[in-house]
């Protein structure tokens, strides 16, 4: 059995230098050495969210840290998730379950809510700390914002708390890197500044020898050595939860390629449902808003939201509602997932105004169904049978986070999309060019990407991708690259206890 290990952390000099591919990356070093890790984020701000197994939420780049881990997700490693419902308030959802939306002013300015969700952060650390070995904490956005010091939950106080080796992860990428790191670290409290163990040079592009000067300066400056310096990488893909990520998925219409238009949505939730089609070779996944664009794609997708009335009523003004309509009429495949396939029935209401203030608006009128948000949401995992229709097989799997009940409109017949382990059904079956479901991951499944593609694929594949096993290959690549640039015998030297 392996030495018992410190907790380390991977901290940042701005907001996407890179920490969670990088805490993905340990993850999965450690596993591979022989120990059990598990990731920890005390607070997630994010739209991207799970169901794990035992019906809690949590957000989704701890849920990529656990799969690198080889585990099975659980909310101790993210007990504070935010997901904002509009520019000023966020639903709060602790260890798993939601407790009320609350405005930033609300959230941030009170000082008794803050120490008791440190509390509960510090209480999930402890119980995820009795079962796994070492704990891999990632930070949030840059440490060095004093102004948000005294609300801090996530980064050097939780770093502190729980004694971890601390590592600043800094994006060269951006340039001003020496200027960043050096800040960062000079910001520091000294009993802060301890804890900082090194530093890793993230997203370089060219030859890293040419940064030795550049190295040495940033070690004279701060005190602390460079660990590693990583390059810069686009053959590894890994899951990003954060929506600048979006930014770089703006491909456009591809010759040869099934186009997928994904409609950009303003409080889109759960973007990560379609990472899928970024893998799989038969398809040019794009994220638009633009109506030619969506014009010439061959299935349209729609995806969650946040604030699904407010969203459908920005697709409606802005003349995309009526786009997707006419596609539809013209053959294209049109798919709704979650909040997406709420926007395709008839009529949307929000009586109770849990979303926003509207409180109803028509829907696209492509499924024969009306959907009510309610209070209570439904989170849990499930494995169910695609197309049920004369199946028993219960192979695919897909998860569930949403408010809205959802139901059939005068006599339209059942036609569920999907038939599940526990019985009950999901989602409505027009035909192949036109169905929707609750059920996130649902294209993580061959089989309904298989479906997708049908009639579309100009190669005419026959053999399905295989996302799970993709995915571990881009873990194990991603832990190689690590691994080469980054001094883990140092690393290994700080995590001992002595």
């Amino acid at each position: 059995m392996n030495r018992r290990l410190k907790p380390i952390m991977f901290v940042g000099t701005c907001s996407d230098a890179g920490k969670s591919v990088i805490n993905a990356a340990f993850c999965r070093i450690f596993k591979q050495d022989g120990y059990r890790p598990a990731p920890f984020k005390a607070q997630n701000m994010s739209l991207n969210s799970y169901s794990t197994p035992e019906g809690g939420e949590m957000g989704r780049a701890q849920v990529v840290q656990a799969e690198a881990c080889g585990i099975a997700p659980h909310t101790d490693m993210n007990p504070v998730l935010l997901k904002p419902t509009n520019d000023k308030s966020s639903q709060v959802v602790l260890n798993g379950r939601p407790v009320g939306n609350l405005s930033a002013r609300d959230y941030f300015g009170t000082q008794n809510r803050k120490e008791e969700l440190f509390r509960e952060a510090v209480e999930a650390f402890r119980r995820l700390g009795s079962r796994y070995n070492p704990i891999v904490l990632e930070g949030a956005g840059s440490i060095s914002e004093l102004n948000l010091r005294d609300r801090d939950i996530t980064n050097m106080r939780m770093a502190g708390q729980a004694g971890a080796a601390t590592f600043l992860v800094a994006d060269i990428d951006r340039g001003g890197v020496i200027g960043s790191v050096y800040g960062t670290i000079a910001l520091l409290k000294p009993e802060e500044r301890a804890l900082m163990k090194g530093i890793i040079i993230n997203k370089f592009r060219g030859d890293a020898s040419l940064f030795n000067d550049g190295r040495k300066i940033i070690e004279e400056l701060t005190g602390v050595p460079v660990v590693g310096v990583i390059p810069y990488f686009h053959d590894i893909k890994i899951e990003e939860e954060d929506s600048v990520a979006l930014d770089m998925k703006r491909n456009t219409y591809r010759d040869g390629k099934i186009n997928v238009a994904i409609i950009l949505l303003k409080r889109m939730s759960n973007f990560t449902d379609f990472d899928v089609l970024d893998m799989d070779p038969r398809f040019n996944a794009y994220y638009t808003n633009n109506i030619a664009e969506i014009e010439k794609a061959d299935i349209l997708l729609l995806p969650g939201s946040k604030n699904t009335l407010a969203d459908l009523q920005s697709l409606r003004a802005a003349g995309i509602a009526e786009a997707i309509i006419r596609a539809h009429k013209n053959g294209k495949k049109v798919i709704g997932i979650c909040g997406g396939y709420q926007m395709m029935g008839a009529r949307l209401e929000d009586p109770d105004a849990l979303e926003g203030n509207l409180p109803a608006v028509p829907g696209l009128g492509l499924l024969p169904q009306c959907t009510v948000i309610e209070p209570e949401k439904v989170t849990r995992q499930s494995t169910f049978a695609f197309l049920p229709a004369g199946k028993r097989d219960h192979s695919c799997h897909g998860y569930e986070i949403h408010m809205g009940r959802t139901t059939l409109s005068g006599d339209a017949p059942e036609s569920p999309v999907a038939l599940l382990d526990d019985g009950r059904t999901d989602g409505y079956y027009l035909d192949s060019t036109c169905w929707g479901s609750y059920m996130h991951g649902i294209l993580d499944n061959p089989e309904v990407l298989d479906h997708l593609a049908e009639g579309l694929d100009r190669e005419a594949k026959t053999t399905s991708f295989d996302y799970a096993a993709f995915k571990e290959e881009q873990y194990d690549k991603l832990a190689a690259l690590v691994r080469k640039h980054i001094d883990m015998e140092y690393i290994y030297g700080q995590l001992t206890i002595i």
